[in-house]
């Protein structure tokens, strides 16, 4: 029997979180983030990460486990989740994956096994030399050769990310987009796979506001921490969120500018996660507004309850 895991994707700031708190309270469920950046100790405002009395007891997994100088990855996320999900399980718990990370989401779910392909130790040993001789950027422009697809999903700074890319077209003469693509549509869960979309103005005026409310909280006093502490160049100060900052905190711009960069990049990045899932995953789809979003969370907790009945 597969374990059964209720996903709650779609763009950032259209309810998500909201949404999982009240599945996880009707259904006695848990809830593994599925943001990329949220696993950050201490970036809290920039990612938009749930306050401990926005989770209302709910227990929630995968946040604060890394430090900032640290890289996270595709892979590493897989894993996981899967750990996680066998966990709560275990407990007679319902897992509830809630994210917008398009990619970390589809890996996790579809059971993507890139990550468990057996490494060439010695291929990548001398890659790592490479690296060691020549810098990052060598080492990223090279699979920006081979493989474009796969080096605009990898920041250049995540090296064991790259040289595993690397490795694998070296070892198996295949790219890893290629063996991507190649990934069978079955999913080790049974997944109800729940998207929230909302009409764009009224989605871009929520992101707007979400940044204004952002401002006034201190993101721009945490991205100032964070950048003098000599993160920078760090994977996770590459975040929508802070990378906006930089230039402000850097005297190059000023704050208003930085500001509007802030919005403008988070609705663009709304619209890209709304893109992947639509043309990525099969997902029953909900239009919300701000007025019918307890209404519609009404028909979903219903139609969660048939799904949850069925063996």
């Amino acid at each position: 029997m597969k374990n059964k895991v209720i996903a709650i994707v779609g763009p950032t700031a259209v309810g998500k979180t909201k949404l999982s708190i009240e599945i996880a309270k009707k259904f006695n469920g848990e809830i593994i983030s599925g943001d990329s950046m949220q696993v950050y100790k201490g970036m809290d405002i920039g990612t938009a990460k749930i306050t401990e009395q926005e989770m209302q007891g709910i227990p929630h997994h995968l946040i604060d486990i890394k430090e900032p100088e640290e890289s996270f990855s595709v892979a590493d996320f897989q894993q996981y989740v899967e750990a996680y999900v066998d966990e709560i399980a275990a407990r007679q718990k319902l897992p509830i994956l809630v994210g917008g990370s398009g990619l970390y989401i589809q890996a996790a779910l579809f059971n993507y096994n890139f990550s468990h392909k057996k490494r060439n130790d010695v291929v990548t040993k001398r890659l790592e030399e490479e690296l060691q001789r020549e810098g990052n950027t060598a080492l990223y422009n090279r699979l920006k050769e081979v493989d474009p697809k796969q080096a605009s999903k990898i920041h250049p700074n995540n090296y064991r990310r790259v040289i595993r890319a690397l490795e694998i077209v070296e070892t198996t003469g295949q790219t890893m987009s290629e063996y991507q693509e190649q990934q069978s549509n079955e999913s080790p869960y049974n997944v109800a796979l729940i998207g929230l979309e909302m009409e764009r103005s009224l989605l871009y005026e929520r992101i707007n506001q979400r940044v204004d409310q952002m401002v006034e909280t201190g993101v721009v006093e945490e991205a100032k921490y964070f950048y003098e502490q000599g993160y920078e160049n760090c994977q996770s100060m590459k975040a929508i969120g802070y990378k906006e900052l930089l230039p402000y905190l850097k005297g190059e711009t000023d704050l208003n500018h930085a500001i509007e960069l802030l919005k403008r990049n988070s609705r663009r990045y709304a619209k890209r996660q709304y893109t992947w899932f639509k043309n990525k995953m099969d997902v029953n789809w909900y239009s919300v507004t701000p007025d019918t979003i307890n209404e519609k969370f009404r028909i979903i907790l219903e139609e969660l309850a048939g799904f949850l009945k069925d063996k």
